[in-house]
């Protein structure tokens, strides 16, 4: 029996959990017509697979057709969702997991235009401006119509196989009934505290009578809104007592702040650049107030915390869910005493990100997150081993020397650069992203371990590739940022990387024109403005930086607003010219009829990058496939076999930025799904 805290059982009422790390609810957007089918299936049995005590669906599962989801949520008020719950239930515990979810009515957090298109509800008028909704304020029926659907989705999860529920208080439905702010209803369901918890005590006892005693019911909450007006902690202690006291709730599960808006909920999930476990000591005060079993999680990415968590009796049951989406075998690891192979959580935020988006949840550097059906995430030894040379030391480079190395074959790495990183290493300069360069450190670690050979401050020529007698040549190398896009003036401008850098000095009155989106342009916002110049960030689009993307945002507009910065959208940069000490910039608009000047001192131009190709296309008609994917191939998981020049002397891809602008991501990913079948 190890004497690791963080692999003690723990007995939750007759539920004995392996160790005390759990996943804590939330909803990657991976169902199928609201349903957890396969790729929800595979995601979690993944995790259980990995040693995790617990994982938990959701965040969160809609119990009433007028609560319907802004992104893709399961929809446990269907009685079809069983059998799947069932089917997913029985494959997590058969890895030695237990499994729970969590359900919610999301109240006015949605939108009136989803689905059925019925009215949003909650216990005011008032609007949540992350969804820009306005309710209606609840009547005696919508509420008695509610309980019913929370008991009803109950039964399904019990029926489905759960360990348990948990039922979501925070921004919801629930704590819109708590908060002063969202409640202003009459009767018995407003005003006092008392009046305000009923809805929440209807609700667990309707439950309790369908489901119940011994069928584990918890609460996710938050015991202190941060908000003039709203609940405070020791309003957020005496209703953590008081679940208590009701003997229905069997854990709680405590977060602090508010989710109505993005800068609230990057606070309550903080990311990349914000202090780690920032509400940990606050889940500690509820656990030494209550006495009740309490799990916690918000940035807990590292195993140090975790452990720290628990030893120092803060939590029963630590939660790292963003740490599992980049590692779904961290306590695998633990256990094997492995914890320096843990791929680490960045910070990124790209899965949170995206589902906010409308789309499904990625991790930035584990591209085999949420596409397990497919993605390997442990990669399988080649039957013949190969002689594999890789152009490039970026990300997508390395990941394709990690796999190489992994697959068994003979890797080795040219790199024009006296270090690793590329693109990653230069935004890591930033401490707003500097969390970035564990992206890099953990593969270079990786790849020593695999005894891949590196070559730096090596500039790579086709004969010098050719001298390694490769039998697969990768190029990773990336490309060079694209700014001459105006009509003249091309050579007046610099472009964001010249001042991340530090390569050239910032001006005093500069203006940023980005039309590329990404953190580039806000990241050489920041450096210049806090020298204290005058800023102006300018897009032809109708929001800047959409592909920064709103959680990521905050961090950066707490900084800008706060300096003299000035945001424009809808205008386009069209021309510079050089006047005295000065440039003239000549703006118009892609809705026509525009046609000014300004005068800055600095202009810098964000518009992506080019791909730096030459040796691929030098190479190209040596290659036994002169650079063609199969993208039917790729798709399925299959190996490349494509043969253009059967005299061809290797095969020769190239991926990442190398091949148009895209994110690290989408480098990380091209690299796994090829070399996993070279």
């Amino acid at each position: 029996m190890s004497n690791d805290p963080l692999l003690q059982p723990y007995q939750l009422k007759h539920l004995t959990l392996r160790n005390r790390i759990i996943m804590t609810a939330h909803e990657p957007a991976y169902p199928e017509d609201g349903m957890p089918k396969g790729r929800y299936r595979a995601y979690h049995v993944e995790r259980a697979k990995g040693g995790v005590a617990m994982t938990m669906t959701a965040g969160s599962a809609a119990v009433s057709k007028d609560s319907p989801p802004v992104f893709n949520n399961l929809l446990v008020y269907k009685d079809e969702v069983v059998p799947w719950m069932k089917d997913l239930t029985d494959a997590v515990h058969e890895q030695g997991a237990a499994i729970m979810i969590q359900l919610t009515h999301l109240g006015r957090r949605t939108r009136w235009d989803k689905d059925n298109w019925l009215p949003v509800v909650s216990a005011s008028h008032h609007r949540e401006a992350a969804h820009r909704a306005f309710p209606k304020k609840m009547e005696d029926w919508d509420i008695e119509r509610i309980i019913k659907d929370y008991a009803d989705a109950a039964e399904r999860m019990k029926a489905g196989g759960m360990d348990g529920i948990e039922l979501q208080a925070y921004g919801h439905l629930m704590d819109q009934f708590w908060s002063p702010l969202t409640n202003e209803l009459d009767g018995s369901y407003g005003g006092s505290l008392d009046n305000r918890l009923r809805f929440t005590f209807d609700v667990l006892s309707e439950m309790r009578r369908r489901v119940g005693p011994d069928f584990i019911i918890g609460m996710r909450y938050t015991g202190d809104e941060c908000l003039a007006g709203g609940l405070g902690k020791e309003e957020g202690l005496e209703i953590s007592r008081r679940l208590k006291e009701s003997g229905m709730v069997d854990f709680l599960n405590v977060v602090r702040g508010h989710i109505d808006t993005d800068a609230g909920l990057t606070d309550v999930i903080p990311i990349q650049g914000m202090r780690n476990s920032p509400h940990l000591d606050f889940a500690g005060d509820i656990r030494q107030s209550t006495g009740m079993p309490v799990f916690h999680a918000a940035k807990i990415p590292d195993v140090a915390t975790a452990r720290h968590a628990v030893a120092a009796g803060k939590v029963d049951l630590v939660g790292m869910t963003r740490a599992h989406m980049t590692d779904p075998h961290i306590v695998r690891k633990i256990i094997e005493k492995r914890e320096d192979e843990i791929r680490p959580c960045v910070g990124a935020n790209y899965c949170l990100d995206r589902i906010y988006q409308g789309g499904a949840a990625f991790c930035i550097h584990n591209a085999a997150t949420g596409r397990e059906e497919s993605m390997p995430h442990e990669i399988a030894k080649a039957e013949t081993r190969k002689k594999v040379v890789i152009i490039g030391a970026g990300p997508g480079g390395l990941e394709a020397a990690r796999v190489a190395g992994e697959r068994g074959h003979e890797v080795v790495v040219f790199e024009a650069s006296n270090e690793p990183g590329g693109q990653v290493r230069l935004s890591a300069q930033s401490e707003r992203r500097k969390e970035m360069i564990s992206i890099i450190d953990w593969r270079m670690a990786q790849c020593e371990r695999l005894g891949v050979r590196f070559a730096f401050n090596t500039w790579a020529e086709a004969d010098m590739v050719a001298a390694e007698n490769p039998d697969v040549v990768i190029v990773a190398t990336g490309g060079l940022p694209h700014t001459e896009v105006l009509a003249r003036g091309n050579e007046h401008v610099i472009s964001a990387w010249d001042i991340i850098s530090g390569d050239v000095k910032p001006g005093k009155n500069v203006l940023i024109f980005d039309d590329a989106g990404d953190h580039a342009g806000l990241q050489a916002a920041e450096i210049i403005a806090r020298t204290g110049a005058k800023v102006e960030v300018m897009t032809p689009d109708r929001s800047f930086a959409p592909e920064v993307m709103a959680m990521n945002l905050v961090p950066y507009m707490r900084t800008l607003q706060s300096l003299d910065t000035t945001f424009t959208v809808t205008f386009r940069l069209e021309a510079v010219d050089k006047q005295g000490g000065s440039l003239k910039a000549h703006i118009g608009s892609d809705y026509g009829g525009v046609a000014l000047e300004r005068e800055y001192d600095q202009i810098i131009v964000n518009h992506g990058i080019i791909p730096l190709d030459d040796l691929y296309f030098e190479l190209k008609p040596e290659s036994s496939n002169q650079g063609e994917v199969s993208y039917d191939e790729l798709i399925d998981g299959k190996p490349q076999d494509v043969v253009r020049n059967p005299s061809g002397r290797f095969q020769l891809f190239r991926i990442g930025d190398a091949v148009s602008t895209r994110n690290t991501h989408a480098a990380i990913y091209d690299a796994l799904r090829l070399m996993k079948d070279i």
